[in-house]
């Protein structure tokens, strides 16, 4: 097995570590921010970076297998989902943010699926794609160091750096779940002569 297919095994055993740490007790603060937050915050950087980390280096020492391809993508799905369940959770985030991404997630994968069926065909990221993944990252991460809730600071209830992150992740979240839905419309159309 080469190394990008181990960091993408890696990403995949980070996601239990990161579901747990909420349950491990773990007390205090850093910055008025509880530790387990940053705890999770830090797992999930980490397996942020090995997504970027294993594809380059799949392309760059000629080790793209059939394996990485099937399993990196999955890798993200989980990851990303698995963090946004946990903020769901923390009543921080809305149950329709992850709900609209796993629908889009469930419908490029049928694609896929089809796409190989039918002989192979890759269908590229968009732009809208990469926007996605940007901002959805950035959101996640920022979301698990607001200590408040989706959207709290149109509530008037919030000032200073606390409504400034708020309003920030609020932004990011709603700019991540439109680029999801038009990442989905664009994959369909470009997917639609496999149908």
């Amino acid at each position: 097995m080469n190394l990008p297919n181990k960091l993408t095994i890696f990403r995949i055993i980070l996601v239990p570590i990161m579901v747990i740490i909420p349950f491990l007790g773990i007390k205090g603060e850093i910055l008025g921010i509880p530790t387990i937050y940053w705890l999770i915050n830090f797992i999930f950087i980490v397996a942020s970076i090995t997504d970027k980390l294993d594809g380059y280096l799949a392309r760059k020492n000629n080790q793209v297998t059939t394996f990485g391809k099937f399993l990196d993508p999955l890798a993200d799905k989980i990851l990303v989902l698995a963090a946004m369940i946990m903020l769901v959770e923390m009543a921080k985030l809305p149950a329709w943010i992850p709900i609209i991404v796993l629908a889009r997630e469930f419908l490029v994968s049928g694609y896929r699926l089809l796409a190989v069926e039918k002989g192979g065909k890759v269908i590229a990221a968009s732009n809208w794609g990469k926007l996605k993944t940007v901002t959805q990252m950035t959101a996640i991460i920022l979301a698990f160091i607001d200590i408040h809730s989706f959207a709290e600071c149109f509530t008037g209830n919030l000032q200073g750096e606390a409504f400034l992150l708020n309003l920030v992740v609020t932004i990011m979240m709603i700019i991540q779940t439109i680029a999801t839905i038009f990442s989905g419309v664009d994959y369909m159309k470009s997917a639609k002569d496999l149908m």
